[in-house]
């Protein structure tokens, strides 16, 4: 009876707990659809599906402990790679980052200008009748008139009330904006046009003036093109995301949308000079950086290590010390260590006497990377050598000794060896952590030096990841579907050197 009862109990705060999560789930898929994001809405609905399907019923004991991970793993990781992948094959930068629906809206908003007469009104907001309208004053030639959305109406000086500078601010029928009307006119006043005559319209500027302006471009649904009312030029879809003249592509309207263009960014990589050449000093310097610091810090840890697997007074004193560098937030220490550069007031400029700009010259900038770098790193690599030497039996280097092989001998033909074949996975994710180590990198040189003037991106010190950022934040235009581009190039060129060294150093074997 009482397995009976803690088993209702158990049954009910599972309905509870999965109904709870498939509510928050649901709200969040019907908050997605209506944004128009049906690929996540479909998946959290799917989420939905699986857990009921899971937790209430046996279909499958270890399901229940797999499935929160598969859908964090698939949100999280599988999700972004896809898009990732999908974004780079897509014109997506600066001016192409909206939908061409909404870029149809925003050119017809911005295809207009002032007239030629080059009349502006002062201007008060209101309401006609319940519906937005302006008070306009031309306090040069004493005219006033009411404009809404469908007509307008001249007024007399003397039906008006004004300001001390002359401008109506009270007129028959008008009601003003109060203050708590005016939080919410941005969006009710902000590209409506208000009749002026048959022709010209007023545009807001600001909350206080109207100009006198007129359509330029209009938008033809039919034939799906955008025609200059002034000059006839018509604008057509070029199929990279733009509207552009059919005898000059360089011709286009602002803004864009996201267009497909399939593998051009990745061409782009190979056939333009302007992405490939700083691209393939990026890569080779990346290389450098991650070899030069797997091989320093495994060095350093390597001779610390064996330094103190002898028996020495103090040895965990010293093994504390040593730890201390991994122990501080890495974060912290790129900092201290960016101020002790400081080519004026730096205490490694102090102390050597010197006065070197360590982070304007790219030699001693990419010194001062791999040095820092070295610093909190060797601690790592420290730690698994002590813990691989303990693993060397002591046997093997007696029967070297009694054999009579000496120290050097000992280490280059059984002490390295053996560390070498447990360390070799670590060591290879060493060099992927440090291929793309962005924070070191974006903490202490900002990937420069770099000659701005000259529009770089790429600094000395970037490395494919920091470069990567930039193209996609860092700069005057942002353009994110060729960063996903290259992301994608990382990930190959990672895995492809890991998978490889891997297969060299007969790791996996050892599983099989």
């Amino acid at each position: 009876m009482t397995y009976l009862i803690r088993g209702k109990v158990a049954l009910l705060i599972k309905v509870v707990v999965v109904a709870l999560l498939a509510s928050v789930l649901l709200l969040l898929a019907q908050s997605a659809f209506a944004q128009r994001e049906y690929v996540i809405a479909a998946f959290l609905a799917i989420s939905v599906a699986i857990l009921a399907l899971t937790y209430l019923s046996k279909i499958s004991i270890p399901l229940k402990f797999f499935i929160p991970g598969i859908l964090l793993l698939t949100a999280f990781v599988i999700g972004p790679i896809l898009y990732t992948v999908a974004m780079s094959g897509f014109n997506y930068k600066t001016g192409n980052i909206i939908s061409k629906e909404e870029a149809i809206v925003q050119i017809k908003v911005r295809g207009i200008e002032p007239a030629p007469s080059g009349l502006s009104f002062d201007i008060k907001l209101g309401t006609v009748d319940g519906k937005p309208a302006i008070l306009a004053s031309d306090i040069n030639t004493s005219e006033y008139f009411l404009s809404t959305l469908e007509g307008r109406t001249p007024l007399v000086a003397s039906s008006l009330t004004f300001n001390e500078y002359g401008v109506a601010i009270v007129a028959p029928n008008f009601i003003p904006l109060n203050e708590t009307e005016f939080a919410s006119a941005d969006k009710i006043y902000t590209g409506a046009r208000f009749v002026f005559d048959d022709q010209f319209f007023i545009a807001l500027e600001g909350f206080e003036a109207g100009v006198v302006s007129q359509q330029v471009l209009e938008f033809v649904p039919e034939s799906d093109q955008f025609r200059n009312l002034l000059t006839g030029d018509v604008y057509t879809d070029n199929g990279r995301g733009n509207y552009a003249l059919a005898d000059d592509q360089g011709a286009i309207l602002e803004p864009g949308w996201r267009a497909p263009i399939w593998f051009e960014n990745y061409s782009n990589i190979v056939t333009d000079p302007r992405v490939r050449e700083p691209l393939i000093r990026v890569f080779i310097w990346t290389v450098v950086f991650a070899l030069l610091t797997v091989l320093t810090t495994f060095a350093l840890g390597l001779l610390l290590a064996l330094a103190l697997n002898k028996a020495i007074r103090g040895r965990r004193i010293y093994r504390s010390i040593l730890v201390l560098p991994y122990a501080m937030p890495s974060v912290m220490s790129i900092l201290i260590w960016g101020g002790m550069f400081n080519t004026e007031f730096g205490a490694i400029n102090a102390l050597l006497g010197t006065d070197i700009a360590w982070f304007s010259d790219p030699n001693f900038a990419r010194v001062a990377v791999i040095l820092v770098n070295l610093w909190l790193g060797f601690p790592y690599f420290y730690l698994i050598s002590s813990g691989s030497l303990q693993a060397i039996p002591s046997e093997l280097m007696e029967a070297a000794a009694i054999d009579g092989a000496n120290p050097r001998q000992i280490f280059r033909k059984i002490t390295l060896p053996l560390l070498l074949q447990i360390l070799s996975p670590l060591l290879i994710a060493s060099f992927a952590f440090n291929f793309n180590n962005f924070n070191l990198i974006f903490l202490l040189t900002g990937g420069g030096p770099r000659n701005e003037l000259d529009g770089e991106i790429a600094g000395a010190t970037d490395i494919l990841i920091s470069y990567t950022y930039k193209i996609a934040f860092g700069s005057g235009t942002q353009d994110l579907g060729l960063a996903s581009a290259i992301s994608l190039i990382i990930f190959i060129l990672v895995a492809s050197i890991s998978l490889y060294s891997l297969k060299k150093s007969k790791v996996l074997e050892s599983f099989a």
